[in-house]
């Protein structure tokens, strides 16, 4: 299993397919760099972890300088991708690899094996170079078996454009949303829970932006910075009249039980913490990272829709999150995930109801 390092999103919600295949009896190795590959080695520590070349995806520090920083950076991408495919061939080769599911690792693949391509977006937002960002992205998923999809395949949906083409491919699959979190019923401790995630440097803007904001708030407030450290820290504090725990991170568990906890969550609108709230039915306030079309995108339709109210990051103020009681909030999709079905598409997993022994390695 290999979930490309931008922020926590695609290695959290790489999670339950994790679990599943363990489930099913397969052998799984973990493969990524930064951050994605340690919150997946503290929550599988039992698992083998391969690192990657680092994609070393820093966004601008101005949200309209965005695209010229990702085309910018577009060489040290390429060369990462160049890296992954000799680091894949000699994984392959070495630990007799079944299978791969690349998370947009877009140089986790190898031609003589099944590969899976794991994405929301068949559409690459990019303003007014959509149509090519989106032909580009969507000639690499052509290369790979299957590309699983964490959306429904009707509507309504999470996704939107982003997940949906107008001519339907034959080698995509709906998996519905992905979550590693389940709903509890739980009396509200906090009345906001920030949770931060993303590169560098807009995720330390915001902390900054949103901790100077709380000297207007009365309440209790949960922050998690989504700093992935060896241990975690945590410290209680008061900033104006709110009192603030602060944590650096935490692991599935554990902010699984207080974000069922809290009244309210305020992060960024990435697709991934879409899934996560929609799982658990939360209310939610949403600040895109600026310049991110696809954040962008996914706020302003869920604001739309009335379900989700959101803010750029220069234009919030804590006083936004009054707004939130107009809105309905997110509710989670009835779907079921078939997991023998899907594990089919590598040779070594039968399509069975119970798990089966198999040496399948991602």
């Amino acid at each position: 299993m290999a979930p490309l390092n931008w922020g926590l999103g695609h290695a959290t919600r790489c999670i339950p397919i994790i679990k599943a295949l363990l489930q099913h009896s397969c052998e799984v190795y973990l493969a990524s760099d930064g951050v994605a590959l340690s919150l997946l080695q503290k929550e599988f520590p039992d698992l083998t972890a391969f690192e990657l070349s680092s994609y070393k995806i820093k966004y601008a520090e101005k949200g309209k300088n965005f695209k010229i920083k990702m085309l910018w950076d577009s060489p040290k991408v390429l060369k990462a991708m160049a890296n992954e495919k000799r680091q894949i061939k000699q994984l392959v080769k070495t630990h007799q690899l079944d299978g791969i599911i690349s998370d947009n690792r877009l140089g986790v693949y190898h031609k003589k094996i099944p590969c899976v391509f794991i994405t929301h977006q068949l559409n690459v937002l990019s303003g007014n170079t959509t149509w090519f960002s989106s032909k580009m992205h969507q000639g690499i998923i052509k290369k790979f078996k299957e590309c699983w999809v964490p959306d429904v395949a009707g509507k309504p949906n999470l996704t939107g454009k982003l997940g949906h083409l107008k001519k339907s491919k034959r080698n995509i699959k709906y998996l519905g949303p992905l979550s590693r979190f389940e709903k509890q019923d739980l009396i509200p401790v906090y009345d906001i829970m920030i949770l931060l995630s993303g590169p560098e440097p807009q995720r330390t803007l915001l902390e900054e932006k949103l901790l100077e904001e709380l000297k207007q708030y009365r309440g209790k407030v949960l922050f998690v910075k989504g700093k992935i450290e060896s241990a975690q820290h945590r410290e209680t504090t008061t900033i104006g009249n709110a009192s603030v725990t602060v944590v650096n991170f935490m692991q599935s568990g554990e902010l699984e039980e207080a974000i069922n906890k809290s009244r309210l969550v305020v992060s960024r609108s990435g697709y991934t913490t879409v899934m996560d709230l929609a799982k658990l039915e939360k209310k939610a306030f949403f600040i895109p990272t600026p310049g991110q079309y696809e954040q962008e995108y996914l706020a302003k339709r869920l604001e739309k829709q009335g379900l989700v109210p959101y803010a750029t990051q220069d234009n919030f103020s804590i006083s936004d999150v009054g707004r939130v009681a107009g809105f309905k909030g997110l509710t989670q999709f009835d779907t079921t995930m078939d997991y023998a079905s899907l594990f089919s598409a590598f040779s070594n997993v039968k399509e069975n109801s119970e798990p089966t022994s198999s040496s399948l390695s991602t």
